[in-house]
């Protein structure tokens, strides 16, 4: 606030001054919408100008009572008509002695009566100066008179009293300057926030609206945002030290709750509010229309780098190497985006995540650094498949540490291994960090500690040191620090007991299990042919091994749920660790279940919870807050029981990182304790599952293209965890049906049996609970078995089920699992299609196949596409077969000719 401002308020009292020491510009001096200037006295006073004017809106907070009103090109003086005005802009200026002298035409006297009877009582409401603000005033001038206010409390107001205010008011004064002046400015201008109706946290304007500083749980911040906060109908407190000060009577305004403006921030906010941007080069649109789209979305253009938000550029100034503008912008590490950045945050309305158009960042001394969950998804994938895995158990030396290459290990004592992988995730916070320490002893007892933490994919930007210790009392003590830095709790009762309680923001410890996770310890692509070479095996039964033990399957699952972090063993985690993420989410579903609100934001409340619970517990590089239940199916439960397998694949396959001529393919075979062997394709059982593929088989479709499968092996399998076969057979209601799989699933399948559902959803796969599920349907089962199109084999299970003496029909979710779980009966889930009835037939020993060309039953208005049928102990099912197929794109002929 300028001091001739301030010498106004404090010593004229609100009279009219002639040294009043600011600006008024010539587009914002108007006699009511239409500006009039004296030219005559403008050519007569050297470039003077009179503007005689009538204004009435106030963007400073206090009101002048004058008569009219003389401007220069930088002065605006008063000499007493009784109206009221504003100001816009401020700056100091020195005045030349007469200007004062009044100068009035006859057309701007007319205009002047005309504006006076405009504005008068009977055609508009017009606050008196002592009623000061009101709450009808229009939101364009109660914006800028807030921009004034502010601009005199940045200048008078300082921050240290800022502290006191809102201390004295009951109100965090913790943060940033910006964000205590922020939190200050609008306490005493719109007056006190309300807590937060979810949460009971504070609220706090964030730049683009009103967000909330609480917290749902100590796993969860809260999201809640809203753009027309409650407010406390209480006057402001103000502490003695700002009693006195300069801006004491603009701050008293504003004390009594029904004098003060209300805060419109309108109903859709802007996607470049706050954002100066700056554009270079061809783009596919001139940069007049993105000059005209950007600020109509609330930004500005910046003809300069400094200070720009971001650099808008072309792929082509990339690949002529840019200009001296490019340059600069990386020297300042500004993001340089793609054109598509500004087409997307207007589209969405939001503005997108600079990261994810990165354009040249990659060009950088350091690498690209862009956060794997701000890359487009594609992008991701294929660093995702590339990348080598950092950290591989509670054993395994970080990668990036080198040490393993001088024989480092883990350094041990007292049967603890020192070594601790975290994750926190909070969205609300925007957190999604992962972090790793370690003691590694090289030969010669050098002791390092290494520790690191940041973000997936942007390592230039991570925190990351590796430091030799010569004392190891000094270096454990480190350790321990560290750890209770980062977690808030103690190192021994976690290590000795998992004793662990979680902190609001801090990191919660990935429990590593003693092990090598498939990604470092099966084999690369690189050795598979090898591998298979020096295999004892059957060669059919060693091609089917080699499969099963690729670190290929297994990066392709965990790319596509999403749990693909190279810097987290995510695959070789404790049972302990399953176990909570299982109880987290049986936990929030009966939660879910027992709501009686299912919209608004405290059920949004739950659901963002558990979200930030689950993506810290199961670390991954695409959180996101879960809003259904086919969510929770397909990126909870599922991959919970994917990780659970993957876990059990690491453990069976081990470390077949080094040679392969020891036959590694036999050992893990051995390892399951089952006997594969391929079926002769002239028998009667090959003919027989082929046909019932065939039959039952409908194109799995992706986008827009529609994939058939082929079967190209079929091998019988003799599992020694599921019941034997001739016990299976003597049980009542035995059918012959398709189990969906992914491959990387098979191993745990194939050691250890079907496992129930993990747990009960009204979706398919889980609406009956926790059973094990299957279908007369190849079509269903290969909805599950088909993982890429890129990777198009896939293997389906032919089982035989024994659906016991009473079966239950259903076509909709039960609204109660549990008695069906605890009876254990056969259910059958009716689907809008069936196999033909007319073509099942009875296979030996009494084994029904229900083959049949798929046809539209009578239940139409079924929950399900296929029927399914469910059973509840594993002792009903045992696996007969694998159905090595092939998905192949539809209508497409392949030219062979050169």
């Amino acid at each position: 606030m300028p001091t001739g401002i301030h010498s106004f308020i404090q010593k004229s009292k609100l009279r009219c001054v002639l040294d009043l020491n600011f600006v008024c510009e010539k587009s914002q001096i108007m006699d009511g919408n239409k500006r009039i200037i004296d030219d005559e006295w403008n050519k007569k006073h050297n470039g003077m100008q009179t503007w005689h004017v009538v204004v009435r809106t106030r963007r400073l907070g206090f009101l002048v009572r004058a008569e009219n009103f003389i401007c220069r090109k930088e002065a605006l003086l008063s000499v007493g008509l009784n109206t009221k005005m504003k100001v816009h802009e401020t700056r100091s200026h020195v005045h030349a002695p007469g200007e004062e002298e009044k100068v009035m035409t006859r057309k701007q006297k007319a205009e002047s009566k005309a504006q006076e009877v405009e504005h008068s009582p009977k055609k508009a409401k017009v606050e008196n100066i002592e009623d000061g603000p009101t709450n009808g005033k229009p939101a364009t001038d109660v914006a800028e008179e807030y921009d004034e206010f502010c601009k005199a409390t940045n200048e008078h107001l300082p921050l240290e009293q800022m502290r006191e205010i809102l201390e004295a008011n009951g109100l965090d004064s913790s943060g940033s300057d910006l964000e205590i002046t922020r939190r200050c400015q609008d306490l005493l201008f719109f007056g006190a926030l309300d807590k937060c109706a979810v949460c009971n946290g504070s609220l706090e304007f964030d730049g683009r609206r009103y967000v909330c500083r609480g917290f749902y749980s100590e796993w969860a911040s809260c999201t809640f945002s809203t753009r027309n906060p409650p407010r406390k109908q209480e006057p402001i407190k103000l502490p003695d030290s700002v009693q006195n000060s300069l801006v004491s009577d603009l701050l008293k305004k504003y004390q009594d709750p029904s004098h003060r403006p209300h805060r419109d921030l309108g109903s859709a906010e802007k996607p470049f509010t706050g954002m100066m941007i700056s554009l270079m080069g061809r783009l596919n649109r001139t940069h007049h229309y993105w000059k005209t789209a950007i600020e109509k979305h609330g930004g500005k253009v910046a003809n300069s780098i400094i200070g720009a938000t971001c650099l808008v550029a072309s792929p082509a100034e990339r690949e002529r190497g840019g200009t001296s503008k490019l340059a600069e912008a990386m020297e300042r590490s500004i993001p340089v985006v793609r054109e598509s950045w500004l087409v997307d945050s207007i589209e969405k309305q939001e503005p997108q995540p600079l990261e994810a158009y990165d354009l040249v960042s990659d060009l950088s001394v350091d690498g690209k650094g862009i956060p794997w969950d701000k890359q487009d998804p594609g992008e991701e994938a294929i660093e995702s498949l590339s990348a080598e895995l950092k950290l591989y158990g509670k054993r395994g030396v970080y990668k990036d540490t080198k040490l393993q290459e001088q024989g480092g290990k883990i350094f041990e004592r007292d049967g603890i291994l020192y070594n601790c992988a975290f994750s926190v995730c909070d969205q609300g916070r925007g957190l999604n960090d992962y972090c790793v320490m370690q003691l590694i002893l090289v030969p010669e007892n050098s002791l390092h500690l290494y520790f690191k933490k940041g973000r997936v994919g942007d390592d230039p930007n991570a925190e990351e040191r590796l430091e030799e210790r010569d004392n190891v009392d000094s270096a454990l003590k480190e350790f321990v620090r560290l750890f209770e830095e980062i977690t808030g709790n103690e190192f021994e009762p976690w290590e000795r007991e998992k004793k662990f309680q979680k902190k609001p923001l801090k990191f919660y410890p990935i429990d590593m299990d003693d092990g090598v996770e498939v990604r470092h310890g099966a084999l690369g692509l690189r050795q598979l042919g090898i591998a298979v070479t020096h295999c004892k095996l059957e060669p059919l039964v060693a091609n089917f091994m080699k499969v099963l033990c690729s670190q290929g399957i297994y990066k392709y699952a965990l790319m596509e749920m999403g749990y693909d972090s190279p810097d987290l063993p995510i695959g070789m985690v404790t049972n302990l660790h399953l176990k909570r993420c299982e109880e987290v989410l049986l936990e929030f579903i009966d939660k879910v279940k027992s709501l009686k609100e299912t919209g608004g934001p405290k059920a949004e409340a739950v659901w963002t919870d558990f979200s930030q619970r689950w993506f810290t517990l199961m670390h991954s590089t695409r959180p996101f807050n879960f809003r259904d239940y086919q969510e929770i199916a397909d990126h909870a439960a599922t991959a919970l029981e994917g990780m659970r397998d993957i876990t059990m694949a690491s453990h069976l396959i081990g470390d077949m990182s080094g040679s392969t001529i020891d036959d590694p393919l036999s050992d893990t075979y051995k390892k399951l304790g089952c006997t594969i062997s391929p079926l002769d394709k002239n028998s009667n059982d090959y003919e027989m599952i082929v046909k019932y593929l065939e039959k039952t088989y409908e194109p799995v479709k992706v986008g827009d293209i529609d994939y058939g499968a082929s079967v190209e092996n079929i091998f019988a399998v003799e599992p020694s965890k599921c019941p034997p076969y001739e016990d299976i057979v003597k049980q009542p209601n035995k059918v012959l049906l398709w189990c969906g799989t992914r491959s990387s699933n098979l191993l745990r399948h194939l050691a250890k049996g079907f496992l129930p559902a993990i747990c009960s959803l009204p979706v398919p796969g889980y609406m009956f609970g926790k059973a094990i599920v299957c279908s007369d349907a190849a079509a269903e089962a290969a909805r599950y078995g088909f993982t890429a199109v890129d990777t198009p084999e896939g293997f389906l299970v032919l089982a035989i089920a024994s659906l016991g003496n009473e079966i239950i029909e259903l076509k909709s979710p039960p609204e109660d699992t549990s008695s069906l779980e605890e009876k254990k009966l056969g259910v059958k889930g009716l689907g809008k299609k069936k196999t033909n009835e007319s073509e099942h037939f009875v296979w030996k020993d009494d084994i029904k196949v229900p083959s049949g060309r798929l046809v539209a039953s009578e239940h139409q208005d079924s929950s399900l596409e296929y029927n399914e049928y469910a059973v509840y102990d594993p002792n009903q099912v045992r696996i007969c077969y694998l159905v090595g197929v092939k998905y192949e794109e539809k209508g497409v002929v392949v030219d062979t000719t050169e």
